[in-house]
C-alpha cells in the first residue's frame, strides 16, 4: 500500500494490546504515523516504540508529561533515547517545563524529536474548564496556552480541530498542529466533544490528525486508513 500525501497526515492511535497494535500496524503502509499512548506504553514499556520504529513507522509518543521541570528533563532524556518522532507535554506545565523537556531531549541526542504541547483536552468543554477554576473561555484558554508553549520552544500543539484555524494564523505556517477529535462523517463521537472530519481538520490548518477507533475498530483497518487518506488528499489537491 502506497502512502499518499493525505496518509502522511494521519496518525493512527494504537489504543490496543501489544499484539493487536503490532498486528494492526503491519496492515498500514511503511512510513505511516502511529500513536503510542499511556495505556500501551505502560503495559509494554519502551519495547513497543522500538518495535514500531524497527518496522519503519513514525512514532508519536503521547505521554503528556506534566511535572516539575527537573522530572520532565530527566524523563525526556530517557524517552528521547527511544527514537520517538513526537513527544507530548502538557502546556499547563509552563514555559520552564517545556524548556526542560527540550533540554532533556538534547542531552540524549534526540534533536529530531519534536515536542507538542497539549492545550485543552478534546473531551473538555466550557463547563469543565469553569469547574476547575479557569476563567477564560475555551478558545481563549487554548490560544493562550498555545502561544506560551510555542514561545517556550515547543514545535507545535495538540488542540481540537475547531481551534486549529485560529492557531494556524497565530503560530504561523511552520508550527505542528495535531488534532485528535476527528471522525469520518459516519462515525460515532465516542468520548470526544469538539470534533470535525479529518479533511475538514486539515483544510482548517491541522498538520496531522489523530484517528483511533474509526480505523482500529474497522472490519478492514487498512481500507479505513486509505479512505481517510483519500478524503484528506481531496482537500490537499484542490
Amino acid at each position: 500500500m502506497k502512502l499518499t500525501a493525505g496518509g502522511e497526515r494521519v496518525i493512527v492511535a494504537l489504543d490496543l494490546s501489544e499484539g493487536e497494535a503490532l498486528a494492526l500496524a503491519d496492515t498500514l503502509p511503511r512510513g505511516a504515523w502511529v500513536k503510542v499512548g499511556m495505556t500501551l506504553f505502560y503495559a509494554t514499556g519502551p519495547r513497543i516504540v522500538t518495535e514500531l520504529k524497527d518496522r519503519g513507522f513514525k512514532v508519536f509518543l503521547d505521554l503528556k508529561l506534566h511535572d516539575i521541570p527537573h522530572q520532565v528533563r530527566q524523563a525526556s532524556a530517557v524517552l528521547g533515547r527511544l527514537g520517538a518522532d513526537l513527544l507530548t507535554v502538557h502546556a499547563a506545565g509552563g514555559a520552564d517545563m517545556i524548556r526542560a523537556a527540550r533540554e532533556g531531549l538534547a542531552s540524549a541526542g534526540a534533536t529530531s524529536t519534536a515536542i507538542l504541547a497539549v492545550t485543552v483536552l478534546t473531551s473538555m468543554d466550557e463547563a469543565t474548564l469553569a469547574s476547575i477554576g479557569v476563567e477564560r473561555d475555551l478558545p481563549a484558554q487554548v490560544a493562550a496556552l498555545a502561544r506560551a508553549s510555542y514561545a517556550a520552544g515547543a514545535d507545535g500543539v495538540v488542540c481540537s480541530p475547531l481551534e486549529a484555524p485560529h492557531l494556524r494564523g497565530a503560530l504561523g505556517p511552520e508550527a505542528l498542529i495535531v488534532t485528535p477529535g476527528v471522525r469520518p462523517p459516519d462515525a460515532q463521537l465516542g468520548d470526544q466533544s469538539r470534533v470535525a472530519t479529518p479533511a475538514a481538520a486539515v483544510a482548517g490548518g491541522a498538520s496531522h490528525v489523530v484517528v483511533g477507533r474509526p480505523i482500529t475498530a474497522a472490519d478492514e483497518p487498512a481500507r479505513a486508513f486509505t479512505a481517510i487518506s483519500t478524503d484528506i488528499d481531496s482537500v490537499l489537491y484542490r
